[in-house]
């Protein structure tokens, strides 16, 4: 058998939140190893699809403010770092009745947090924006820069500059499990060797759970499907043209991007059949009824949007108790940093969260204001 290579820090998991703590990891020094199950990047779990909103203006709560701002400054490091271009700023669109979180929560945190922002109408929103036909007397909260990152890239970004920095990552090999050793660091059993590390990052997102019976319950996968339709007038649906969009309607609460790199119009409804699943058994097939609930919000809302289907695609949101990020080391294993449980609203994060979990693997603890975010609010 072969011996044992030992790390400072094991990352389990290099998608969009393991990719960016093993950066960060790196670029610190430290000896650190990413595993990922799949390819780098891949289309398996929860992040990919081309295109991944990120907006300043936050309705889920005001507290994730400063660490959009801090993902935003990052996103442009890597940037600049890289040469891949992340960010893409179409502004961005939260609306809703009066009186729904979605508007009322964006509002608050844009003047909480004196965020550039206007207040529109369903109507002056269909002006500015020709693409959007929300009933008149809805108001619409737009912020000027958000838009979109584009997570493949991404990822692979990450990844590479780890790498530059000296990281070793290994992609399509299988975590069968991890223990603690007797010195209080960690071993890892996978299919094709065991590796030894002081300190482990769980960032394997909808297995997560399978690595930590204290996520058992509060990191819950659920069955996701994003839809592309051609639209009649593409020219109103491109970047330059067209925000991104979150929305809440009586069908329920639905989100979209312009066309880009695919010839759609790109949308999804949170929680969208309601489907918890098993990630290593899924329904990951297309199904009329997915199709439909989209194409009829499309046709209702953005008409002009309505063309003939480009993609269909499934993914999967990992889902907290409370829809917020899990961000803490294991109670009974603290040299175990997790990120999970980000409830389809993660990945724009992803690149302090990085810097988070490179934070809690090697401190214990972070400057970050992460306290809301504590797994023993669950307890």
């Amino acid at each position: 058998m072969a011996p044992e290579r030992e790390y400072d820090v094991i990352v389990l998991g290099v998608g969009g939140m393991g990719s960016a703590a093993v950066y960060h990891l790196a670029r610190r020094g430290v000896d650190v190893l990413g595993i990922e199950r799949f390819d780098v990047p891949h289309a398996n779990g929860s992040s990919h699809g081309i295109t991944r909103i990120i907006r300043r203006a936050y309705y889920e709560h005001p507290s994730y403010i400063p660490l959009i701002e801090r993902a935003y400054d990052l996103w442009d490091d890597l940037a600049e770092e890289t040469g891949r271009p992340v960010v893409h700023r179409t502004g961005s669109v939260d609306a809703a009745p009066a009186g729904d979180v979605v508007f009322e929560g964006s509002l608050r945190s844009c003047e909480e947090y004196d965020i550039p922002h206007e207040v529109l109408t369903g109507a002056e929103l269909a002006e500015r924006f020709p693409g959007y036909r929300l009933p008149e007397d809805y108001r619409a909260l737009y912020q000027p820069d958000g838009g979109f990152v584009v997570p493949e890239q991404a990822i692979v970004g990450h990844v590479e500059a780890a790498q530059a920095a000296g990281a070793e990552v290994r992609a399509r090999e299988r975590v069968a499990d991890w223990a603690e050793t007797a010195d209080g660091g960690v071993r890892v059993e996978t299919d094709r060797g065991t590796y030894r590390a002081d300190r482990l990052v769980l960032a394997a997102g909808a297995w997560n759970d399978k690595f930590a019976d204290e996520l058992s319950g509060l990191a819950v996968p659920e069955r996701q499907v994003l839809a592309w339709f051609q639209p009649e007038t593409p020219a109103t649906f491109r970047p330059e043209n067209f925000p991104v969009w979150n929305v809440s309607v009586p069908e329920g609460r639905f989100y979209g991007l312009p066309v880009y790199d695919v010839p759609g119009f790109k949308l999804g409804k949170y929680h969208h059949r309601d489907e918890e699943v098993d990630p290593d058994d899924w329904n990951r097939d297309l199904e009329p009824e997915d199709e439909r609930l989209l194409r009829e919000f499309t046709a209702k809302y953005f008409p002009d949007a309505a063309g003939p289907t480009m993609r269909l695609a499934t993914c999967m949101f990992t889902n907290s108790p409370d829809e917020h990020f899990i961000l803490d080391t294991l109670s009974d294993h603290p040299q175990v940093a997790v990120g999970a449980g980000f409830s389809g609203h993660g990945f724009k994060f992803a690149s302090v969260i990085g810097e988070i979990l490179a934070d809690l693997a090697l401190d214990g603890e972070t400057d970050h204001p992460i306290d809301m975010f504590a797994l023993d609010r669950f307890n």
